[in-house]
């Protein structure tokens, strides 16, 4: 740092540098999760009818794998779709990704992936921007559910999944990211920003870390 109390550019690299997965702590372990399912819909996971379509059979098994794991411990679980209705909803997001226009609710591309459809009673929610907390009901969801802590999955990591986790940890919510369960069609994308939720906004684990942390809640709760 010069005397001033600016970094110089050295200074500035060398901080970057030093900024690794385990700089800062995790955050202590919530009393309840929720399961957030971002975005897992037609739109996002079939490249042959959607330009936001990519390959990510890897990321719903990993998702399929954590449902199997709420639905037996009897945790909520919400589900997340980006639909318009009219051209003026969302109008300078869809400017600036005009791809966004194939998710017309009259092109069905919003629909949830049939590989991680929802049971009957668990909740879905349509939003319009890139954070399920934004102009939605989730926050309300959450707190009436008794839940401090959201577990996040889905697509796409560099969008709607980073978008979600800053807003979670902004209102007070503990966030874990899967790794495996998340994906984005840049893997540069995916990994720079796995790497700032890591730092800044939540938490990053693998599927197996998740799942024994869910067992470890759950054996508590009967002790």
């Amino acid at each position: 740092m010069t005397k001033t109390g600016q970094y110089s550019s050295g200074d500035v690299l060398d901080w970057r540098l030093s900024m690794t997965f385990t700089t800062n702590p995790r955050l202590p372990t919530a009393r309840k999760y929720a399961l957030i399912v971002i975005d897992v819909t037609t739109g996002f996971t079939d490249p042959d009818s959607s330009p936001l379509g990519a390959e990510c059979s890897e990321v719903v098994e990993s998702i399929q794998a954590v449902l199997r794991k709420f639905r037996e411990l009897n945790l909520p679980i919400v589900y997340t779709t980006v639909v318009y209705d009219r051209d003026n909803e969302a109008r300078v997001f869809r400017e600036k990704i005009p791809q966004l226009n194939c998710l017309n609710r009259s092109q069905e591309l919003h629909e949830i992936d049939d590989r991680v459809s929802p049971l009957p009673g668990e909740k879905v929610i349509e939003k319009k921007w890139a954070s399920a907390f934004f102009k939605t009901e989730l926050d309300a969801f959450l707190r009436t559910s008794g839940i401090d802590g959201v577990i996040v999955t889905g697509l796409t990591t560099s969008g709607c999944v980073r978008a979600t986790v800053v807003d979670a940890i902004q209102h007070e919510y503990r966030p874990i990211v899967i790794e495996s369960a998340v994906g984005d069609r840049d893997p540069d994308a995916h990994r720079s920003n796995l790497r700032d939720i890591a730092i800044k906004y939540g938490d990053v684990f693998s599927l197996s870390e998740t799942l024994e942390l869910l067992e470890g809640l759950d054996s508590g709760k009967g002790a």
